[in-house]
């Protein structure tokens, strides 16, 4: 999910197509007033995050000051490609990054040291496959051409149900585009059918007889959303992974006290209008703190992280996505959120 052009939605996404140069989108050092006098802040953070729901709140705390005011410096880079900013934080061209969870264990499972610290959200829904008239069940998918950003979420969506309708990737033809490429190549006619995320669902579905065949409220708690970063800036640099930590809830209560101007904010990052950004909160459960206590817990359904872990890594090998399951057994670190939880209580 990568847009920007505010004309129109299908201008929107057709100019996904020629990228625009995210990586300018830095966010100069400052200085925070953390104790009523002027504090410098510690060196650089550089956080990588993409056009998905439960992502585009992190604008609000650049446009609102929120990084400076957790005394965390960050550099926030925007990029029109998530697979692009996947890569950036496993090259180690970023200290964190906003990803997925199955997205996450594929780079440990390559050889990246990443630790996930914060779950924003659960897609609910704003994860689809959509198809052309005339496929009415996912036993119609055989033989069809997909277009999807390959090793992706929605291409883990799409083997799940492969998975469950008793087929294979094997038995229709991916074609690995890009997310915006990808709707603008379905909307154009050239593919069967799409797995895009939301906002790239809306131009999807404006193909005429398109329809949505099924989606992440079909698989809940398998596409769960996170903040990812480095185990180096975790070793080396605690306070920053605590500060962003802390940003994450400070927007939450940011939108929940001036909720006009944080949609304003979001739909403007987003390139979509207040009224088209609304309609994504149905498909996006974000996650207060609460929630993410609970996520980080054992459990035995995909709702418990460690859980859903095991399982999508297990999925992965299955489906040839990564050759051998990672060590999962560092792969969550919620002292940062414990933290947070124990100074709201202190407060």
């Amino acid at each position: 999910m990568k847009v920007r052009n505010l004309y129109s939605l299908f201008a929107l996404f057709l100019a996904s197509l020629t990228l625009i140069v995210s990586c300018n989108n830095s966010q100069p050092s400052s200085t925070a007033n953390v104790t009523g006098t002027e504090t410098a802040l510690s060196a650089v953070v550089n956080m990588g995050f993409s056009a998905w729901p439960g992502w585009i709140p992190w604008q609000i705390a650049q446009e609102e000051n929120l990084f400076a005011a957790n005394n965390v410096n960050v550099n926030l880079r925007w990029f029109d490609g998530y697979l692009d900013s996947i890569n950036a934080l496993a090259a180690g061209q970023l200290d964190a990054n906003t990803q997925t969870l199955n997205d996450t264990i594929s780079s440990v499972a390559a050889g990246a040291d990443q630790v996930i610290v914060l779950t924003n959200d659960n897609s609910t829904g704003n994860d689809k496959i959509i198809v052309r008239e005339g496929i009415n069940s996912i036993t119609d998918l055989r033989g069809r051409t997909i277009a999807v950003e390959e090793g992706t979420v929605d291409h883990f969506l799409l083997l799940l149900g492969l998975k469950d309708a008793g087929l294979t990737a094997n038995d229709v033809s991916i074609q690995p585009l890009e997310t915006g490429a990808a709707a603008a190549a379905f909307v154009a006619g050239q593919v069967d059918a799409v797995g895009v995320f939301a906002p790239f669902t809306t131009q999807a579905l404006q193909r005429p007889g398109s329809r949505e065949l099924f989606s992440s409220a079909d698989y809940p708690g398998a596409i769960p959303d996170h903040l990812v970063v480095t185990r180096r800036l975790i070793n080396e640099r605690p306070e920053a992974v605590q500060g962003l930590v802390n940003t994450w809830f400070d927007i939450l209560n940011y939108i929940e006290e001036n909720r006009d101007r944080a949609l304003e904010i979001m739909a403007r990052r987003a390139g979509v209008s207040v009224a088209e950004y609304q309609e994504y909160d149905a498909g996006t459960t974000i996650f207060s703190l609460e929630d993410n206590l609970k996520a980080f817990s054992a459990g035995n359904n995909m709702t418990a992280l460690p859980y859903a872990a095991e399982q999508i890594s297990t999925f992965l090998v299955d489906s040839g996505l990564i050759q051998s399951a990672p060590d999962l057994n560092q792969l969550f670190d919620d002292r940062f959120v414990k933290a947070y939880q124990e100074k709201q209580q202190k407060s």
